[in-house]
């Protein structure tokens, strides 16, 4: 009997070895960017996660405006800054953010006091302070990064931030030196809404029947928030922004103030450029772009990454292609994809002005202009651009945003029109002197 009590004791004791072994419970692994750390804790910057936990992606637009302007995933944190630009932040805030990485707003400031023309001595002293703020704070994160020191509570906190949209590690450095402050232009941008009341649809006809995508006729929204009287620090007056020099090249020769002022003539103008732009650069991103960059220094970028639009906002280095010119193509989405749908952005209601009966213009600025016509290809072909017998680059370039008017408004439906829009043969203008174009500071 004492041997089966044996037998039985030996068989049962690796049993219960293994379940003992089993049943141990297993400490989980931290997450240390998912967990808020308490002060008395310090986690090293080794064992930390950044990768980017949210991905760029078109919110509100299909992939292409009009079927003619393409959205690229690298470029949707662009757009939905701007969205916010435009239609969420109002002037009495400032947005703290990585002028590179623009998913990463650090933080909105709310200025004290009156905020409807420029920042007063208190508000910029406000901002500069915040500033120096974060650029401690990013600066400070960078080095212990660096040199693998353990992060407090406030480095994993700001670490968490900037890895939902980029990768740390490399998002870390430099910064401090990217840090850039922005404006809200919400009531400017409404403001431009209701104006555009009066030349919408005049200058969707200026475009359309110029073989052009109607949607140019949102631009004026980035230019000057369809300001009639906005002028620039460079010379450039007027809701498209002509210099004298632009004018005479894309007007006619209509060079004058009151030319320039007038919004029918110019929109003609703005057409004959963008027609001649995008027959020299075969794509509507360039083109776009080029209103701000040139279209000489679009070329260049064109000739480096051809086609590839993604890379040469992000990759594209020129001491001329900086933050206003990398931003104007997704600051034209943002804009065009609020005035398409004002209703979602503004739902308070925008009191657009009554449009003009008709659009009458003392100055000659239509019309074909004296060099060959070119057949407008999709964006991803190359263009055979003609040769005119003074061929010179037209250069377009601008600070960023102005100050905002206020006027009394008028109240109207939305006048935008819904329509397809084809690419047909369309004139090419004749290029002239070096260009500037500037925005209403």
């Amino acid at each position: 009997m004492f041997e089966r009590l044996a037998q039985g004791f030996v068989c049962i004791v690796p049993v219960l070895l293994l379940v003992a072994c089993s049943s141990r419970t297993m400490a989980p692994k931290k997450d240390t960017l998912a967990q808020t750390a308490p002060s008395s804790e310090r986690a090293r910057a080794p064992d930390l996660d950044f990768t980017p936990k949210n991905r760029p992606r078109a919110e509100y637009m299909p992939l292409r405006l009009g079927g003619v302007f393409p959205r690229y995933p690298a470029l949707e944190p662009q757009v939905a800054f701007w969205r916010r630009v435009y239609a969420e932040w109002s002037r009495s805030q400032v947005a703290l953010h990585d002028d590179r990485h623009m998913g990463v707003v650090y933080e909105v400031v709310d200025l004290p006091g009156d905020a409807r023309g420029g920042l007063t001595p208190s508000q910029k002293a406000l901002v500069q302070e915040r500033l120096d703020y974060w650029k401690y704070r990013l600066r400070r994160l960078e080095d212990k990064l660096a040199s693998r020191a353990p992060l407090d509570a406030a480095d994993l906190q700001l670490a968490r931030r900037i890895g939902e949209h980029v990768d740390v590690r490399t998002a870390i450095q430099g910064a401090a030196e990217r840090l850039r402050y922005q404006r809200g232009l919400r009531e400017r941008f409404k403001r431009g809404l209701e104006i555009s009341g009066r030349y919408h649809e005049h200058f969707r006809r200026i475009f359309r029947d110029a073989g052009l995508p109607e949607e140019l006729a949102f631009l004026p929204h980035v230019e000057s928030s369809f300001q009639a009287n906005a002028r620039s620090s460079a010379g450039a007056i007027g809701i498209w922004q002509f210099t004298a020099g632009a004018a005479k090249t894309f007007m006619n020769g209509q060079d004058s103030v009151s030319a320039r002022l007038d919004p029918i003539a110019s929109a003609h103008g703005a057409a004959r450029y963008l027609s001649h732009a995008y027959g020299k650069l075969g794509s509507w991103p360039l083109a776009v772009t080029s209103y701000n960059h040139g279209i000489g220094g679009m070329q260049k970028a064109k000739n480096r990454y051809g086609h590839d639009f993604e890379r040469i906002v992000q990759d594209y280095d020129h001491p001329l292609f900086g933050f206003a010119s990398r931003n104007y193509y997704a600051e034209f989405l943002a804009a065009s994809e609020i005035a398409s749908d004002p209703e979602r952005f503004f739902p308070e209601g925008v009191a657009y002005e009554n449009p003009l009966d008709h659009a009458p213009s003392p100055f000659v600025v239509a019309g074909d202009p004296p060099v060959q016509r070119f057949r407008p290809v999709s964006h991803e072909a190359q263009v055979e651009s003609p040769k005119p017998s003074h061929s010179h680059d037209a250069k377009f370039s601008k600070p960023l945003h102005g100050k905002a008017g206020q006027r009394p408004v008028a109240s109207n439906s939305h006048p935008a029109a819904q329509a397809k829009i084809k690419i047909k043969t369309v004139p090419v203008s004749r290029s002239g002197e070096k260009l500037r174009i500037a925005r209403l500071r």
